[in-house]
């Protein structure tokens, strides 16, 4: 079947480029559609969506940008008239792949528009800038980043290879057959390294069960990447096993998930059971990177260049009180299970981070913050125990078999 490979980029600058890959969908028996999201020149070649009608669904004219030539107020309008258009296309199916090309400004304006389009659609970013740290253009989002090597301005043997790779994978993307929707909800899993054990015995269990499970690694974008895929609708439970990132984000460590993050699956109410895996743990770079104010805390050395710290019983209990205001927006009714015996690896009894105090602390906070619909229950396990995660799971799967009979 004949697909549409949506082309964006600047075509004053990046035209030609533009229209050697148009020619390479084609030759693969697709069809291009060119938005021309530039501004000042004359484009080298023809858009099937000009520029002024990016400018247009922006909210603005071409002639009013052009006349104040301004990046930093052009920039924001281009981007969100090429979002409203894009979107819209992907919406009606009109569209089945999004490519792009950029520097530093068409690499901007260009994933801005591909991180407003659903996980799974296929969005192809090739950049300037793709070989070092992307995260600030990726975000969360299921973007792919293709680094151009040199610049992208003129066709050459490297270039058009280069191009020519991209435009095959946009097809090859755009091909694939969607998978059929599951009969019972996607589970999500949270996790982080010490507490891998028990998160994949959770997993082994729910899958027994007959449902499938998605892994998100909790440093901060996995905890945001899985309250969006929430939000898409593709994901219908979750095992908050390892809520690390919000006591990140409170202390502003590393794995910072966010102010939002813990809200999601209550206010959509998703069946969940959460527990406090690693949330005693702070996370930083080489020790030197670890704040004056902790520098009498047992350190451990999570691997060369990450170091972990422990919470003390004050500050469990303000993460208490703030995971409890997170999660009062909980519709239907949760579970947040408790184990006793360590939150971690590190934590388990002899364990550096052992402190049975502190934990404490943590739970009385919680109990008193947390709304009626999320029952508390505390086991004497630790949370890497297959009989505690074999319990997590038990209860997720009876939470989504109520859901269930409920309708």
């Amino acid at each position: 079947m004949v697909k549409t490979i949506a082309l964006l980029a600047t075509l004053d600058t990046k035209g030609v480029e533009v229209a050697f890959m148009r020619d390479c969908i084609v030759a693969r028996g697709h069809r291009a559609l060119v938005i021309d999201s530039g501004l000042i020149g004359e484009p080298a070649t023809a858009a099937d969506i000009s520029n002024a009608q990016v400018a247009e669904a922006g909210g603005s004219s071409l002639e009013i940008l052009r006349r104040h030539a301004d990046r930093e107020e052009s920039a924001p309008v281009m981007a969100a008239g090429a979002t409203k258009l894009v979107r819209e296309l992907a919406t009606r199916d009109e569209i089945h792949a999004l490519v792009a090309l950029g520097g530093t400004q068409g690499t901007t304006l260009s994933t801005a528009v591909m991180r407003a389009l659903p996980y799974g659609f296929p969005k192809l970013m090739v950049s300037t800038m793709a070989s070092g740290n992307v995260a600030p253009w990726v975000g969360t989002s299921d973007i792919v980043m293709m680094y151009s090597v040199t610049d992208i301005m003129g066709l050459n043997p490297f270039m058009r290879r280069v191009l020519a790779n991209a435009a095959g994978a946009a097809c090859g993307m755009a091909e694939v057959k969607p998978a059929d929707t599951a009969a019972k909800p996607l589970v999500a899993i949270t996790t982080v390294g010490i507490t891998t054990v028990g998160a994949m015995k959770a997993a082994e269990v729910l899958q027994a069960a007959g449902y499938e499970t998605i892994t998100f690694h909790a440093v901060g974008t996995g905890g945001r990447a899985m309250e969006e895929m929430m939000r898409q609708g593709l994901i219908g439970a979750v095992l908050d096993y390892s809520t690390i990132e919000v006591s990140n984000e409170v202390f502003h460590a590393l794995l910072a998930g966010g102010p939002d993050r813990l809200t999601t699956a209550g206010a959509l109410g998703l069946p969940q059971v959460l527990c406090p895996g690693a949330i005693e743990v702070l996370v930083f770079n080489e020790p030197e990177t670890v704040p004056e104010r902790y520098r009498d805390r047992r350190l451990v050395r999570h691997s060369p260049q990450i170091t972990d710290l422990r919470l003390n019983r004050n500050e469990m209990a303000d993460v208490g009180r703030e995971v409890g205001r997170r999660l009062r927006s909980t519709k239907d009714r949760a579970v947040f299970l408790i184990p006793k015996a360590g939150y971690d690896s590190y934590a388990t009894h002899g364990e550096p981070f052992s402190d049975p105090e502190a934990d404490a602390a943590f739970v009385d906070a919680l109990r008193a913050s947390v709304p009626a619909s999320i029952t508390i229950v505390e086991s004497d396990r630790d949370i890497n125990d297959p009989a505690f995660a074999t319990e997590a799971a038990q209860t997720l799967i009876g939470l989504m078999q109520a859901k269930a009979r409920s309708g």
